[in-house]
């Protein structure tokens, strides 16, 4: 089985991120908490008495943000670096065919 190359990496990843992403919603939305029976549409509950839960959330996105980006940067450098080895085992291995012909030819 031969080793993966960069273009067979990144729609893998990037199927990943896209899946991630609406399943970090998905948990967000569970964590909030929902109206209960008791509660009114319409009546306003005391700030003090109420959980930050817009604060909560938002702290939450704002890591599941970061996770992203720092995925993001990963995958780039990781990218960049096979990108690199992948050019310069190419021009070894067209070096090494040049000499051949040439001892061949000569």
């Amino acid at each position: 089985r031969e080793a993966p190359t960069p273009k067979m990496l990144a729609p893998c990843l990037l199927r990943r991120v896209v899946l991630t992403v609406p399943l970090v919603l998905v948990v967000a939305l569970l964590l909030v908490e929902p109206i209960r029976s008791d509660q009114e549409a319409g009546t306003a509950i005391p700030a003090e008495s109420r959980p930050c839960v817009d604060c909560h959330a938002f702290e939450f996105m704002q890591r599941a943000l970061q996770d992203l980006k720092k995925t993001a940067y990963n995958l780039d450098t990781r990218v960049r670096k096979h990108s690199f080895s992948l050019c310069l085992l190419l021009i070894r291995k067209k070096n090494a065919v040049h000499k051949i012909t040439e001892s061949q030819n000569g």
